[in-house]
């Protein structure tokens, strides 16, 4: 799925870094390198920098299923944090594993290499 910037990018997710690595029906897959700013007090990616990977590539999983015409925002999201990352590239693939009028329901996943990073799943509404 081939799409300007402008329906896949936000000035949030720029800030964070996110590049979109590959988008399907109900299925986006984001990258975000460890970069200084996104370090916490311990030098690893600040688990809300993670927290915000995930959201973005949920809301465009969301955003491929039912189109980005319409929109949807997140309800409620509940997130295990595995392993900490302390350099390189992480990458979320998020899939819907539900997608009614009113509610999306999202799976996700942050592997860093073949490691299991974190594991997320979330309720968005549809606008």
């Amino acid at each position: 799925m081939d799409l300007p910037e402008e329906f896949t990018q936000s000035a949030y997710s720029q800030l964070l870094g996110c590049r979109v690595v590959q988008l399907g029906e109900g299925v986006a897959q984001v990258a975000m390198t460890l970069e200084p700013e996104l370090r916490n007090r311990l030098g690893k990616l600040h688990g809300g920098a993670m927290f915000s990977l995930v959201d973005v590539a949920m809301g465009l999983a969301c955003s491929t299923s039912h189109g980005f015409d319409k929109q949807s925002v997140t309800l409620e999201c509940k997130i295990n944090y595995i392993r900490a990352v302390a350099d390189g590239e992480v990458v979320c693939t998020a899939k819907v594993i539900h997608g009614g009028r009113r509610t999306l329901v999202v799976d996700a996943e942050v592997l860093q290499g073949d490691k299991l990073m974190a594991k997320a799943q979330a309720t968005f509404a549809a606008l």
